[in-house]
């Protein structure tokens, strides 16, 4: 359809995958970012058949498209600690066999923390880790997207450098990709207020990453300044970056194909609010 937004938010799974689909629905979203299990743990139980049938039932009947996954919190694949390497492998694999079950286009991940070790070290762990997967990753049906950070603590994957890293060690055998946060970009230093700064922005990615390799983004306003290296989101046009980004994002030729999913902290009726505010600025962009 032309001018189709893919255009949602992080919606919720309480009482079952398929629930965040039909919340999705609610709000006039086209696509939407879900956890297939508690983010703050790190067992889950497996996907009985009659959830997995529920999922795709669910999504036939509402039409949403490219449904992601976000891996829980507690997972770090570059974790210098054994154990909770180890953890965090594990848990990311089952991660990996629900969204292949549920038949999501992507999972989207931090990409790690180094807490006591060099980044070098941690991202070499990650790239170790993605690598261990290759046995799931057959093909494409599920694309892998390291998702940008702020840069907060021992974060890694705030510079596009870092990511390309990650990327350059691991895209030849596994389908992988970028989710570009908007909060984290700029509390990380890329300043992505203007239509100016969203150019050069985009052809720094271009030259490090590719942007063949931007399959995503998370659409959110900053309660801080440019360079803090702090996670914390405001509802669109309130924060510090401003609403010309977003404006941006959903008229340029170069991202308004992308999903975008909105981790806003208002809820449904602030997603439904800045859906149609989003699809508004669409329309009038391509008229």
């Amino acid at each position: 359809m032309k001018n189709h937004l893919l255009i949602g938010a992080h919606t919720s799974a309480q009482g079952g995958a398929y629930r965040a689909l039909l919340e999705g629905q609610s709000i006039g979203a086209s696509t939407v970012q879900l956890f297939t299990a508690n983010q703050k743990q790190w067992k889950a139980k497996p996907l009985t058949e009659e959830v997995i049938d529920l999922f795709h039932q669910t999504l036939e009947t509402t039409g949403l498209q490219k449904i992601t996954s976000h891996a829980g919190y507690l997972i770090n694949p570059g974790c210098p600690n054994k154990e909770n390497l180890q953890k965090s492998r594990d848990a990311l694999e089952a991660e990996i066999e629900r969204c292949l079950a549920l038949d999501l286009s992507f999972l989207n991940f931090h990409p790690g923390a180094a807490l006591t070790d060099s980044v070098e070290a941690c991202l070499d762990r990650i790239v170790e880790t993605l690598l261990g997967y290759q046995h799931l990753l057959i093909d494409d049906s599920l694309r892998l997207l390291l998702e940008t950070t702020a840069g907060q603590g021992s974060c890694v994957g705030s510079s596009f450098e870092e990511l390309a890293y990650i990327l350059d060690r691991t895209k030849h055998v596994l389908p992988m990709g970028v989710c570009l946060d908007t909060c984290h970009a700029f509390a990380a230093g890329y300043d992505i207020r203007t239509t100016a700064g969203w150019k050069q922005t985009l052809d720094e990615f271009d030259r490090i990453i590719g942007l063949n390799h931007l399959h995503a983004l998370h659409l959110n306003d900053s309660i801080h300044d440019l360079g803090s290296r702090k996670d914390r989101h405001a509802p669109l046009g309130e924060g510090k970056i401003g609403m010309d980004c977003f404006i941006f994002l959903v008229t340029s030729p170069r991202t308004r194909h992308l999903p975008m999913y909105l981790e806003t902290p208002g809820g449904p009726p602030l997603w439904d609010k800045e859906i149609g505010m989003l699809k508004s600025f669409a329309q009038r962009g391509s008229s």
